[in-house]
């Protein structure tokens, strides 16, 4: 009975269902191959049927393939085939380019927008990107049943009967993925709707620990008129830390200004200029200056009580008595007369004798000449601008909708995320050099707000954005009927991706919009499209692969500045970030560039990568680099190829 009693499971239950299939549209057809149907597409209501490749006879358009699978022995075209793969098979992924846009500095980040599956792009990041970043937001899919997410390449219904474990399946993997790619200190941070909000909850409990919950935001984004007994407008935002105990280390301001605050200190700027040193007129002015400002102006709330110090200090007067009572209840004196003042009913405001002493000694309670009464403190008018973070707040959706349709020309993403939102909230929870992924990437509002706030304030954080190519169900339903199927560039190029992702992120840096007319001036922001394609291991092995796979070196080390994309030439290549040897023959100028950096403390680069099948020859080249860059170096592509073929745990 003990032993049952010690083996008793407390938490969320619910079955790991099968594993995921995804689709490789551009992978060749081979014998050992697992594929499907091509003509396959997401609102199928069969299950997927899949096959073992046998053989493959032919060549080019006439290539015949016999596979084996449940359903016994087919032999079809190998145009009317695709390969697919289960999620716990390696896969080999790299990155395409598709467009790049230089329209930031040279050392400004790039922020990268990566089209693919989710789950096999977290794989790929845990190579370039493990536990290095600062905040995760995502925007999942809700599960409300409305066809909003595919499983296993079936948009799961209303009336699945596993509905929810599909789902917390499906979280779970990713998730799991999440939490190694976050620094110690880093932050996540999960939009969720009502149907899922209590499972995801207790998910993260399990996987990022209860211990590191920091909140459970509540965005009331305007009333639901067909709500058949309470109007619940609100959507949620589950906040957890990768180590609660490790945030000290960062600066995180959990704070934010008030509405106005910089309107006012602008003001107050140009009064003084005017006016200074003559404190009384410059505080008349200022005064008058806030009675013409409209009585629903956020800087009314600043308004009581402005004054200017000696020194031009804009500053106003707060009640010294503790708010709403329970304050300390000491003796003051008034400084002229030496007399006992009055204790307001309420306790004074300073919790210690020796802290009221320190603020009359420095002339911030003010007296009143003829009394021993004190009327108020003085606050420089700057120490109001901060406010503690409700967990509650309201904004109205529809700005979301039209500001994107407003970017593109036309209405292409139904319920984009707010981008004004997330930069109230990126702002708050991550440093102004941030690494930022969200691997629900949607529309791409994540990567616009750090744009933006780069712009506003001058940061350097760079956005990480995951997201796939899927089609609506409409658009899936419509292209079906039309004879089109998955691949087909019809298909692809209303994926969401090619759609809206792309043309929306190109749109806000460049400020021109897809049909050419003008949006806006830009935003200065370097910024890269990729599609992940999949790789043959024998390829990469022969190394025939390098093209794809020099994003993967360049966006591990930070993805600033140059990329080698094609070292060949004099075998070997170094930037101020990372070097690269491709011919073990160019060891030599290769090894002498390098110690030269070290011996005149030039810039070394981050990592050094060596690509040779032979580990004597590695270990030759390794030797002989400066000390400090022996512990970043890797071997290509030993290293590359066995990190997909043993990711486990939060790997995985």
């Amino acid at each position: 009975m003990r032993a049952l009693r010690q083996n008793r499971r407390f938490g969320l239950v619910f079955d790991r269902h099968l594993p995921e299939l995804v689709s490789l549209p551009e992978h060749p057809v081979l014998p050992g191959c697992r594929v499907t149907l091509r003509a396959h597409t997401p609102e199928s209501k069969e299950e997927v049927p899949t096959w073992r490749v046998q053989s493959v006879e032919g060549s080019g358009s006439e290539r015949r393939v016999t596979a084996l699978g449940a359903e016994g022995e087919i032999t079809l075209s190998a145009a009317e085939l695709v390969v697919v793969r289960e999620f716990d098979e390696p896969i080999y992924p790299g990155l395409r380019s598709v467009q790049k846009i230089d329209h930031g500095a040279d050392d400004d980040p790039n922020h990268v927008v990566i089209s693919g599956e989710n789950h096999h792009a977290l794989q790929m990041l845990h190579l370039t990107h493990r536990s290095a970043v600062d905040l995760i937001y995502i925007d999942p899919p809700y599960n409300t049943g409305n066809k909003g997410w595919i499983y296993n390449d079936r948009y799961v219904q209303q009336a699945d009967p596993y509905k929810h474990s599909k789902w917390l399946s499906f979280m779970e993997k990713r998730l799991r993925q999440a939490r190694g790619l976050l620094k110690d200190a880093g932050v996540i941070m999960v939009a969720i709707g009502d149907d899922e909000h209590h499972r995801l909850r207790m998910l993260m409990d399990q996987i990022f620990g209860k211990e590191n919950f920091i909140s459970d935001v509540v965005w009331q984004g305007g009333r639901k008129n067909d709500a058949r007994y309470v109007s619940n407008g609100a959507d949620y935002m589950l906040v957890y830390a990768r180590r609660l105990d490790a945030l000290g280390e960062r600066e995180i301001r959990w704070r934010e200004e008030k509405p106005g605050v910089h309107e006012v200190l602008a003001q107050g700027e140009k009064v003084w200029a005017e006016h200074g040193p003559d404190e009384d007129a410059a505080t008349a002015e200022m005064r008058a200056w806030f009675k013409k400002q409209p009585k629903d102006s956020p800087v009314q709330a600043m308004a009581r009580n402005v004054y200017f110090l000696p020194d031009g200090r804009l500053c106003r007067d707060t009640d010294i008595s503790w708010p709403g009572g329970g304050g300390e209840t000491y003796d003051v004196l008034h400084p002229a007369t030496g007399k006992p003042v009055p204790v307001p009913s309420r306790g004074w405001a300073f919790s210690s004798p020796e802290r009221m002493q320190e603020a009359i000694d420095g002339g911030w309670v003010i007296f009143r000449k003829d009394h021993t009464k004190p009327i108020s403190l003085k606050r420089p008018l700057i120490d109001t601008t901060g406010q503690v973070v409700m967990s509650v707040f309201e904004r109205q959706r529809t700005h979301a909708g039209r500001h994107v349709q407003d970017v593109l020309g036309d209405k292409r993403f139904p319920f984009p995320k707010d981008h004004e939102v997330l930069m109230r909230w990126i702002r708050l929870a991550a440093p102004q050099d941030a690494v930022v992924l969200d691997f629900f990437g949607g529309s791409g509002s994540t990567a616009e707000a750090v744009i933006r706030l780069n712009a506003e304030d001058g940061g350097s954080r760079q956005s990480i954005l995951v997201t796939n190519n899927e089609l609506s169900d409409k658009d899936a339903r419509r292209l079906s009927k039309a004879g089109h199927q998955p691949g087909d560039p019809e298909w692809e190029d209303r994926g969401v991706f090619r759609y809206v992702t792309r043309p929306r992120l190109a749109t806000v840096v460049t400020g021109e919009r897809p049909d050419g007319s003008r949006y806006s001036e830009g935003i200065p922001a370097n910024l890269e499209f990729f599609e992940v394609t999949y790789l043959q291991d024998s390829r990469v092995r022969r190394d025939k692969e390098f093209r794809v796979l020099a994003p993967l070196l360049w966006l591990g080390t930070g993805a600033r500045g140059r990329r080698i994309d094609d070292p060949a030439e004099r075998g070997w290549d170094c930037t101020d970030r990372y070097a690269v040897l491709a011919d073990i023959d160019a060891a030599e100028p290769f090894l002498q560039e390098l110690n030269r950096r070290a011996q005149q403390r030039d810039e070394l680069p981050e990592h050094v990568y060596v690509i040779t099948g032979s580990s004597a020859e590695y270990a030759a080249v390794t030797v002989r680099l400066p000390g400090e860059l022996r512990g970043r170096t890797h071997r290509l592509y030993d290293d590359y190829l066995r990190h997909f073929e043993n990711l486990t745990g939060d790997d995985a």
